[in-house]
């Protein structure tokens, strides 16, 4: 298993990832993903902000890095953090500990970084995977109420969102 930037080759996996947790979702709960723009996800791999994780030369599983999120974490925000979004597994691979080595991984990254903390957030009726995200050493940090936020993806444009948070 490695950890890597995303490279243009592997968008085609990505989005097939983000099809097929979007499918579990509108399965298993009501609050689910819309698609995303193939051109926002070009830019976070060029920023070197979009990462996989390959199990030899697949794409098994990717995540989001940002370093703010003011429209969720509100005055929060100030805090030196670093922001998971977006984690996305092949149902093939589900179970295997994905999350928890991007959660180390995470941390490396937000030592050398000065950071402070580790956040994600996710739909607050998902009840399944904010039990998850506890069981993975976060703290339940609260709800986070959105309205609608014209600078989000689709899936942000309201709700309530379950705040995690993880001192690095």
């Amino acid at each position: 298993m490695t950890i890597q930037n995303t490279c243009s080759g592997d968008i085609d996996a990505i989005f097939h990832l983000y099809d097929e947790a979007t499918k579990y979702q509108k399965q298993h709960q009501n609050n689910s993903w819309n698609g995303f723009d193939r051109a926002q996800i070009e830019a976070e791999i060029k920023n070197e902000r979009h990462f996989v994780i390959k199990e030899d030369d697949t794409v098994v599983c990717t995540f989001l890095i940002a370093f703010d999120n003011p429209i969720i974490w509100k005055d929060a925000n100030k805090d030196p953090a670093l922001y998971l979004h977006r984690i996305a597994t092949h149902p093939d691979y589900r179970g295997r500990g994905y999350v928890t080595a991007i959660v180390d991984w995470s941390k490396t990254l937000a030592v050398k970084l000065n950071k402070s903390f580790i956040r994600l957030d996710t739909h607050a009726k998902n009840d399944k995977i904010n039990a998850y995200y506890s069981s993975c050493g976060f703290t339940n940090k609260g709800i986070s109420f959105l309205d609608q936020t014209p600078n989000l993806p689709e899936h942000y444009k309201a709700g309530e969102f379950t705040l995690f948070e993880m001192e690095v």
